[in-house]
């Protein structure tokens, strides 16, 4: 009987211990399934140039700061990139005017008004934008940003060095093909432009 009962309590350790050694591999399995799932989506494939890209997935507040310097460049670009052909400035400003609110859309009519746009065309007049810094504050929204940046007048004859200063704020929208960022700039006002290099061309 010392022996049975022996041998019981050997075998109901031993079923306990494998039971135990069971569930902590079934937690570890489900654990690390996870983990690989959490994995695999994080991470997407984007085409370009017909090659198969890997890109991490990260949350937006880890790179809120670069995706509104981002934005706010490619506003400054379409906005103020201009060649005397009267459909690619429409096309730009159309561009422009999907990243802001009426107050971009007020300062173009403004320029139109004052046939700025007429004058690009029929001057051969070209103009470039090189945007030397966006600073931001991320802080709080809406978010507030002021873009220092050069302009380059060229025409035939000499070329105009401008500087340029703007400022606005931001406001998170939906993203969408026209608006990938989702950001709208709102209360954007030009602070400073002003020629500060001409130079001469020779013949």
């Amino acid at each position: 009987m010392k022996n049975l009962d022996t041998a019981f309590r050997q075998v109901r350790m031993f079923c306990l211990v494998f039971l135990s050694l069971c569930f902590l591999m079934t937690c570890y399995a489900i654990y690390k399934s996870y983990d690989a799932v959490k994995t695999a989506n994080s991470s997407v494939y984007v085409i370009a140039n017909g090659q198969v890209i890997r890109a991490k997935n990260s949350e937006r507040e880890e790179n809120l700061e670069v995706e509104i310097r981002d934005h706010v460049e490619t506003f400054h670009h379409l906005f103020f990139t201009l060649d005397p052909d009267e459909k690619v400035i429409k096309q730009h400003i159309l561009q422009a005017l999907y990243l802001t609110d009426g107050s971009a859309k007020q300062l173009y009519d403004d320029l139109q008004e004052k046939g700025f746009y007429t004058n690009i065309i029929s001057g051969n007049i070209s103009q470039r934008i090189n945007i030397d810094s966006v600073v931001v504050n991320s802080k709080i929204p809406p978010y507030s940003f002021r873009c220092y940046a050069t302009e380059d007048v060229i025409r035939s004859t000499n070329n105009i060095k401008r500087a340029l200063v703007t400022s606005g704020t931001i406001r998170e929208v939906s993203r969408s093909d026209n608006n990938p960022h989702g950001f709208l700039i709102e209360n954007w006002k030009i602070l400073f432009n002003q020629d500060i290099k001409p130079l001469n061309i020779q013949p």
